[in-house]
């Protein structure tokens, strides 16, 4: 595989990367707590269901998986402020695998808004899920890039 063209370094210290996935993980937790708003309250200052659900996953199944995803979110940020944890133990090569599966992640993205931007307006759906997985994505590449800068 190689070495990643790009990593984050912010030096030895994972303490160092804690702030970017706070960051990452503050932004989608608003994300799901916005779309259960939605779902409960409809409020008018929020956009409509059509545009935080692309229907991929029934609803029901789709919160409690976010709901791990932030568990395992938290975790990891937690062990990065503490600067110790499972989820700091450097591994290289999972690192480097995992940056590159970002990259991959963030294109599939970017190639799924410009397929929306292409829809008449009347066809777009969904545009808030692709924001929040190109978050997503970018929360594991700064965890990858720890991983694969250190050890």
């Amino acid at each position: 595989m190689g070495e990643p063209p790009i990593i984050l370094s912010l030096g030895p210290d994972a303490s160092a990367y804690a702030p970017a996935l706070w960051v990452l993980l503050a932004l989608f937790v608003g994300r799901v707590v916005g779309q259960v708003l939605v779902v409960l309250a409809h409020p008018p200052w929020l956009p409509e269901m059509k545009q935080w659900y692309s229907g991929l996953l029934p609803y029901p199944v789709l919160l409690p998986i976010q709901i791990v995803y932030i568990v395992v979110m938290t975790w990891i940020a937690l062990d990065f402020t503490r600067g110790m944890g499972a989820f700091v133990t450097p591994r290289p090569g999972l690192g480097a695998a995992l940056v590159w599966i970002s990259y991959v992640y963030a294109a599939g993205m970017i190639v799924r808004f410009v397929i929306w931007l292409r829809k008449t307006p009347a066809e777009r759906r969904a545009w808030i899920p692709i924001i929040f997985h190109i978050v997503l994505a970018a929360f594991l590449w700064v965890f990858a890039s720890w991983h694969a800068m250190h050890g």
